[in-house]
């Protein structure tokens, strides 16, 4: 049997552990009542927010992507950036510079030419010069109103001398000075021996300098009509890579010592062999991409001992239009001709 004591200590510990369970409820329930609340309020707010969005950008999304914000923010980037040269652009015009992007655009687009003759000439030859320039090349205006008018460019073309800078370079550059018809290939060196690559470095130089349908070698002992020219070239326009010319296939000579010796002769086959078809190099045209061909291929483009055969190989392999001009065969003046060697 238990005592009074215990017994009233037990009914003491059950009134506490009911109290502490209620305690605990009551705090549960209010816990969870402010956490409802607070996601209650949240969610108004996210409500609010999409709705003010919607409201502010006129579309139909509640949520910007990460894409939108990323290009939002380039877009303010790319608005600071044009500002700023916006106001360079603005001092630059007050000091009086214009850029050159910007000039070049501004400008009218320059008229093609028709062709760019080139005048192969060397030292020495300055009587042969001024003969060309008062018999059909012309000089000063009459040189200007020929390339504006007719669309023919007009120059003389030579190399530097072996000892650079001697008097056989200055007095070149004095001539030019007074005639400003002179081509300086700046990088050749003049050799008898060196008229192919001359050839070739003429070709790919004015093909990077002017724009032009053709491109015409000419040697300084010839006179030319130049309106004759005019008319035949006009009427091959319509051919993308033309090669014209008085056209011949001549023999290789393999004589040292002969006037058209050619140390590659037997690349041409045994015995007495023949060249393939070429102009002849008192005078010739190459149209444009030929030009350009040269020009892009002139580190491998092998050069014979003479200038037409050099130019004459290099099309061997191309497919190259070859035009056989009668009117272009300058070693007699006859009727029709456009030329004359003298």
């Amino acid at each position: 049997m238990q005592s009074k004591g215990s017994s009233l200590r037990f009914t003491g510990m059950v009134i506490r552990s009911r109290i502490s369970t209620l305690l605990l409820s009551m705090f549960a329930t209010f816990a969870s009542l402010y956490v409802a609340g607070r996601l209650w309020q949240d969610a108004e707010n996210r409500v609010y927010l999409a709705k003010e969005l919607d409201r502010l950008t006129g579309q139909g999304r509640s949520v910007m992507s990460v894409d939108d914000s990323w290009k939002i923010l380039e877009c303010r980037e790319q608005r600071k950036k044009l500002s700023g040269l916006e106001m360079e652009l603005a001092a630059a015009r007050q000091e009086g510079f214009v850029s050159k992007h910007l000039s070049e655009i501004n400008k009218t687009p320059k008229k093609r030419s028709l062709v760019v003759i080139g005048i192969l000439t060397s030292f020495g030859r300055k009587s042969n010069r001024d003969a060309i320039r008062k018999a059909w090349m012309g000089t000063g205006v009459t040189l200007n109103k020929m390339e504006e008018q007719k669309g023919i460019i007009i120059r003389f073309v030579i190399g530097r001398s072996s000892n650079r800078g001697d008097s056989l370079d200055r007095s070149i550059d004095s001539e030019n000075k007074q005639t400003n018809d002179i081509f300086i290939l700046g990088n050749h060196v003049e050799a008898p021996e060196e008229l192919p690559n001359k050839t070739k470095l003429f070709f790919a130089h004015a093909a990077e300098n002017w724009d032009a349908d053709y491109f015409a070698k000419v040697n300084d002992d010839v006179y030319v009509n130049v309106d004759a020219l005019g008319t035949i070239l006009a009427a091959h326009l319509d051919k993308p890579r033309v090669y014209i010319g008085c056209m011949k296939s001549g023999e290789v000579f393999s004589e040292r010592g002969h006037k058209w010796y050619e140390p590659d002769w037997w690349k041409f086959g045994d015995g007495k062999s023949s060249y393939f078809r070429h102009a002849s190099g008192e005078m010739f045209v190459i149209s444009q991409a030929l030009a350009k061909f040269i020009s892009i291929n002139r580190s491998i483009l092998r050069a014979y001992a003479h200038d037409d055969v050099s130019v004459g190989s290099w099309f061997i392999g191309v497919d190259v239009k070859h035009i056989d001009e009668a009117k272009f065969c300058c070693s007699s003046w006859s009727a029709g001709a456009l030329c004359s060697g003298v």
